[in-house]
This record gives structure tokens, C-alpha cells and sequence, in this order.
């Protein structure tokens, strides 16, 4: 199998400990943040994270102390410990305006050619996606936003399909959304979307994704497809619980699921994954992957509270959701 992603030797890793079956495992110094990582910031979670300039960039969701979410930049050297920015991004229109947000949460970042692209929920009377982009992480361009409300976990392939930018989204509501499927919608020039295609739903089989799904990280291309890695989303009488599986999508055809495991990668099990602000909650927004050695690295939102990290092999990952496909 070929993974189509530059090699990332220094990327964060740590080896599956010893006696441990299953194809994704914690790194054993989670979670990566702490509450109140600057001043004006309660939490830090659901976050987005690439390499860039032989160091990493990040592109964080922080809940301030009036319960606000807005995105900051922060920067590693290693992946694991970061320097966030105490001001929010500061956002311009194409025409060099200020372009203020009334608030913007749960981001996802990619580099498409020479551009890295910023997605995430914001509002237009209702949540939508709302997408940026930057060549520098010093300033930061609004284009308008990809959909009309109610949208969220707005996800940009990495490299345009048949010349065409291609996003993940998840229409939804004005609240906490009990109901959701995953489309695909399609833009020549990152502006108009349209072409809009529904690629996978919710589970009534799956327990733990019977009630809503949404896609996660930048989907990393394969010889065996697109691997998605996708939220899942189950309602108990203690309330909803976040776990994430995986999925395999056409290369061409990307609105094509080829495979789809029926169990979950991960479920809330730590302290830190079930206690927090909303407890009961892994949620994936970012993936490191290193094209030479398949290794994975996944960061999540633990509990609405804090950043973790988990380990895996992209091969080992492909070959669970094919062997455990429905």
C-alpha cells in the first residue's frame, strides 16, 4: 500500500506499548494542554495542527472566560508542547478589510499547493463553515463563507479532485444537533460551493454512531483510497458520547464509501476523556502522518477540555476498517 504524504520523520511519536492489541493507543503524557493555556482562555480542545518550516503550526480552538470560542495561532518544535498566541487570529476580507467573528470553533487546517487553508464553524445567523487562508501565519485572509446555516466540520481534501476543491461538511441546526450525515460539495475556486453529494450517514447498527457522524481530520490519501477518520456520536441516558472509526473513500470519487469499519478506533476511557467541561467526549480534528513509515499521529479534543494525542499505523488502521468492514 502507498500513503501519498511527505515524510515527517520528527514528527510526535511513541511506540505501542507492550501487550497492547488494538491499532490506535494514548500517548502516556496526555493530555498535551492544560485548562487556562493563556490568560483569557478557559480550554483548549478540538484543534488543528500541520508541520511547517521543520517545526509545527497550530490552529487552536480556545473557549475564553466569558465561554466564547475563538482560533489561535501556536507553534511546537516537537508537536507535544506548545506557545499559543494570547490574541485571537485577526482576520481580513479579500479587499483588506477587517473581518470581525462573532465566534469561530473547532477548526481544520490543510495545505492545498502553496496555501494553507483554515475551515471551521462560525456564524452567519445561524453556524456555517467559514474558511480562511494564509501563506505566513502572520495574516490571515477571510474568504466568504462555504454554506448558508445551519453547517459544521467543514474538512478540504488535501489536493483538488478533477480540478476541483472538494470539503466534507455535516448540515445541522441551531443547536446541539441530534441528527447529522456526512456530504461532499465541491468548488472551483474555494468561493461557490455546490455539486453537494450525501457520502455516508449515521449507523442504526453502530451503537455508537446511531445518532449523528461528522468527518474529522484532513483525509490522508492512499493506494486504497482516501483514509477518513469521522466522529461518531450515540445518546445515553447520561447523555451523548463522542468516539471516532474510520472509513475508506473512493480516490476518484470521494462521495463513494469503499469501506467503512463497524467499531469505533476510540471511546472516551480516560479521566481526562470523561471528566471535563462536557464530559464523555474524544473528538478528532488533526492527523500527522509520516508517508515513509505510516505512522499516525491523531489529535483529539478530550471532554471539551483539553488536546490529546493518539498513535497508529495507517496500514494497520486500512487494514481494520477492511477486515471489520459492514
Amino acid at each position: 500500500m502507498k500513503i501519498y504524504c511527505e515524510e515527517l520523520s520528527f514528527m510526535p511519536w511513541e511506540e505501542r506499548p507492550s501487550g497492547f492489541e488494538g491499532v490506535l493507543w494514548r500517548y502516556s503524557k496526555n493530555p498535551i494542554t492544560k485548562r487556562n493555556p493563556i490568560r483569557k482562555g478557559a480550554r483548549v480542545f478540538n484543534s488543528a495542527v500541520l508541520p511547517y518550516d521543520g517545526k509545527f503550526v497550530g490552529i487552536f480552538r480556545i473557549d475564553h472566560k466569558n465561554t466564547k470560542p475563538f482560533l489561535h495561532v501556536g507553534w511546537s518544535e516537537d508537536g507535544i508542547d506548545w506557545k499559543i498566541d494570547e490574541e485571537p487570529i485577526q482576520w481580513r476580507d479579500l479587499d483588506g478589510r477587517d473581518f470581525p467573528v462573532v465566534y469561530a470553533y473547532d477548526p481544520r487546517l490543510v495545505k492545498i499547493e502553496d496555501t494553507h487553508y483554515i475551515t471551521f464553524c462560525t456564524d452567519d445567523h445561524g453556524p456555517t463553515i467559514g474558511v480562511g487562508m494564509t501563506k505566513d501565519f502572520k495574516n490571515f485572509t477571510r474568504l466568504p463563507n462555504a454554506f448558508v446555516p445551519c453547517n459544521r466540520n467543514g474538512v478540504l481534501f488535501p489536493r483538488k479532485i478533477h480540478g476541483k476543491y472538494v470539503m466534507l461538511n455535516r448540515p445541522s441546526d441551531m443547536g446541539h444537533t441530534p441528527f447529522g450525515d456526512i456530504f461532499l460539495s465541491e468548488s472551483f475556486d474555494m468561493v461557490h460551493w455546490g455539486n453537494h453529494r450525501w457520502v455516508m450517514g449515521r449507523s442504526s447498527n453502530n451503537w455508537w454512531e446511531n445518532l449523528k457522524i461528522g468527518a474529522g481530520p484532513v483525509p490522508i490519501e492512499t493506494s486504497e483510497g482516501w483514509l477518513l477518520i469521522y466522529h461518531g456520536v450515540t445518546l445515553t441516558c447520561n447523555g451523548y458520547v463522542y468516539s471516532f472509526g474510520a472509513a475508506l473513500l473512493d480516490l476518484d470519487d470521494p462521495a463513494k464509501v469503499l469501506y467503512r469499519s463497524k467499531y469505533y478506533l476510540l471511546t472516551p476511557e480516560e479521566d481526562y476523556e470523561v471528566c471535563g467541561f462536557v464530559p464523555n467526549v474524544v473528538f478528532p480534528c488533526a492527523a500527522l502522518c509520516d508517508g515513509k513509515t505510516g505512522r499516525l499521529a491523531i489529535y483529539y479534543g478530550a471532554a471539551d477540555t483539553y488536546v490529546a494525542l493518539a498513535f497508529g499505523y495507517v496500514q494497520e488502521i486500512v487494514e481494520f476498517i477492511k477486515k471489520n468492514s459492514e
